[in-house]
């Protein structure tokens, strides 16, 4: 039996992602969460195979989630479903330990072959992430000045939903200082001179919605 986890904030996607992959043979959904920490919470009670997680999560996003996910629950596989086609998020997703990458646009053709992969152990990749890219980086890494950390995105993020440094921190858990420090280390590598370029990064690069 393969056991799945779905977490996303829009009721009628974990509805139709429910219908669709617990009608397959041998699948079971065991949960389903609408926020980033209910998914972390859940994956821990019910240890899923495979993990579905929207990108943009309230609370906790994908990519956090997923490393948290991987942390207490290693054996599931993090597959991260989303409208954005970004190599710096698959980067980021690599780095936070997911093995697949499926955009909502392909869902209708590839859902089912991408939970299968992973439930396999396979990493399942849509867009322009093709097993080359993947294996190159996995072999490489990636680096560069004007690469975000994980770390300065989620500050980034957080920043351009509207909230201070002292609400930041709070949310991330980190002191003050930190998130001042992760804040101007963005801004330093993408060029930004105030919090409205560093908003408008933040949607240029998807990380928000505009």
């Amino acid at each position: 039996m393969t056991r799945i986890l779905i977490a996303d904030d829009h009721d009628v996607v974990r509805s139709g992602l429910s219908t669709i992959l617990g009608g397959q043979p041998g699948w079971e959904v065991v949960a389903e969460a609408e926020d980033g920490r209910q998914a972390v919470q859940l994956a821990a009670e019910t240890k899923p195979d495979v993990a579905i997680l929207d990108y943009q999560l309230p609370s906790m996003n994908g990519v956090d989630a997923t490393r948290e996910i991987r942390a207490v629950q290693p054996q599931t596989e993090v597959l991260i479903f989303t409208m954005h086609e970004s190599e710096p998020l698959v980067r980021e997703l690599l780095e936070a330990g997911a093995r697949g990458y499926l955009l909502k646009s392909d869902a209708r053709r590839f859902l089912i072959a991408a939970v299968e992969s992973l439930a396999r152990h396979k990493p399942f990749f849509t867009g322009r992430v093709s097993e080359t890219l993947l294996n190159a980086y996995l072999a490489q890494g990636h680096t560069g000045d004007g690469v975000l950390t994980a770390r300065e995105r989620r500050v980034v993020q957080l920043i351009a939903e509207g909230h201070s440094n002292k609400e930041t921190a709070q949310i991330l858990g980190l002191n003050l200082k930190t998130v001042e420090s992760h804040r101007s280390s963005a801004m330093r590598k993408v060029n930004a001179n105030s919090t409205a370029t560093l908003v408008r990064y933040a949607i240029r690069n998807k990380l928000v919605e505009p």
